[in-house]
């Protein structure tokens, strides 16, 4: 890590990890609820939750012969002991002195609280193509640059593409009514022609996540203009696996139409609240672990600087919220080829450019399933499968072997000075000689992926 770690810890008071009263309230009923449930354990007397009685049974031939005090005194010592690290991490975290101070390049284009920076290479033009990098409406895209080691952008650009990043910012008066067309027909294409006349020819979409299926809209929308398409974990079939997860975030539109309904929005602390349910304890898990931490290590510094980010999110405009939690999720409408966009269907298998999917195999945001989803219905897409989770894949210290330098690879196919696409390659991608070859697969074109 660099010097970044530069503000006092008075001037860096921190709130997160947000919202923390849901995630203490989270660690507080499960391991009480541990101690609690302790006398009804005996002979398997769980019995209202019947999937439990394999792993009672095993509790209970291992404790064979133990004094139950004893092992209750050692539960209150464990329980004692996990809460004891769980605020220390919370309070180191919040003394941290690690503050990003990276600089925002340049705004080719604003509109709104939208703008397009600049990621141009030091030195002049880019030997590779533009590339027009779409991030999530929920989070910020400093992800995306989150330190000096850990910017997938700078990294490209080092590679000789110019990565032009949509800076989405906080939905201001003109955003609040935007529903997703509004962003992809609206805001995201004139992004798009913004990036035409820098590039002076056809651009290589980038979406990550979220933004991969608004990047895929607008790639649905404007293919004559680009040059190849990535969806870098973007979910597609949000019922492919956990269904019945899916189907309960998408319920709660009804019960929050209400604070849809006064606000406009949904405030960053409701969001986080609504995904915390994805695993209840995983913001728990984390701060025991940091508790343990050096400060001083670079393991910390980006624990710190990722923490941040995922505490420094950005409302979503109410029609958003009630396309993507009852549509996405709740009726699958992306999977079943029903999502809409300005009156059209988003219908991949219709879609005619080069493209790569990327998707983590350790990834607990979007499941693999989700998203293969996706390839599967891409006309000849590539995979790229890097051993990561959803953001790991992105600033993990593995960050740049996994996926900077073969997503850099596959990006400089698409030669700035031809303006256009490479020949479809057949077998297996160049990428794939590299000492540690990721995942690189071609996928035929499936000709029933249309109906």
């Amino acid at each position: 890590m660099t010097g970044e770690a530069t503000a006092s810890a008075a001037d860096n008071q921190r709130l997160g990890p947000r919202p923390l009263p849901v995630h203490l309230a989270m660690a507080t009923m499960t391991w009480l609820g541990s101690r609690t449930a302790l006398p009804f354990s005996n002979g398997g007397s769980l019995v209202w939750r019947p999937e439990f009685r394999p792993h009672l049974a095993a509790i209970e031939q291992a404790l064979q012969g133990v004094e139950p005090k004893l092992f209750a005194g050692a539960l209150d010592r464990a329980i004692e002991d996990r809460f004891r690290r769980l605020t220390a991490g919370i309070e180191a975290y919040r003394q941290h002195p690690y503050h990003r101070m990276l600089a925002d390049p340049p705004a080719l284009w604003q509109e709104g609280a939208t703008r397009l920076l600049d990621y141009r290479p030091a030195g002049g033009a880019a030997a590779g193509p533009v590339i027009l990098v779409v991030p999530s409406l929920i989070n910020r895209a400093s992800i995306l640059d989150l330190t000096p080691e850990r910017s997938l952008l700078r990294s490209l650009a080092a590679a000789g593409t110019r990565p032009l990043l949509v800076d989405w910012g906080q939905p201001g008066p003109l955003e609040r009514s935007f529903g997703l067309t509004e962003y992809i027909a609206g805001r995201l294409e004139r992004a798009l022609d913004a990036a035409l006349v820098a590039g002076d020819g056809p651009v290589v979409l980038l979406g990550y996540c979220m933004g991969g299926l608004l990047a895929l809209a607008l790639a649905l929308r404007r293919a004559r203009d680009l040059a190849g398409l990535v969806c870098l974990a973007t979910p597609w079939d949000f019922h492919a696996e956990r269904a019945s997860q899916a189907k309960l975030l998408g319920a709660t539109v009804s019960a929050l139409e209400p604070l849809l309904t006064s606000l406009g929005e949904l405030p960053v602390d409701a969001i986080q609240a609504l995904f915390a349910g994805v695993d209840p304890l995983q913001v728990v898990r984390k701060f025991v672990g940091f508790a343990d931490l050096d400060p001083q290590s670079p393991r910390a510094e980006l624990f710190v600087a990722v923490e941040d980010w995922l505490n420094d999110g950005v409302p979503l405009t109410a029609p958003v919220v009630r396309e993507c939690l009852g549509g996405w999720y709740g009726a699958n409408t992306t999977g079943r080829n029903e999502w809409l966009v300005a009156g059209k269907a988003v219908r991949p298998a219709e879609l005619d450019l080069p493209s790569l999917v990327v998707i983590p195999d350790r990834d607990r945001i979007v499941p693999p399933a989700s998203a293969l989803a996706l390839a599967a219905s891409l006309p000849g897409s590539e995979q790229l499968r890097p051993a990561a989770g959803h953001i790991g894949m992105i600033v993990s210290r593995h960050a740049p072997e996994r996926l900077y330098r073969p997503l850099a690879d596959w990006l400089l196919r698409f030669s700035a000075k031809t303006h256009g696409r490479p020949a479809r390659r057949r077998g297996r991608s160049g990428l794939s000689t590299m000492a540690t070859p990721p995942i690189l697969q071609p996928k035929p074109t499936n000709p029933e992926a249309k109906e």
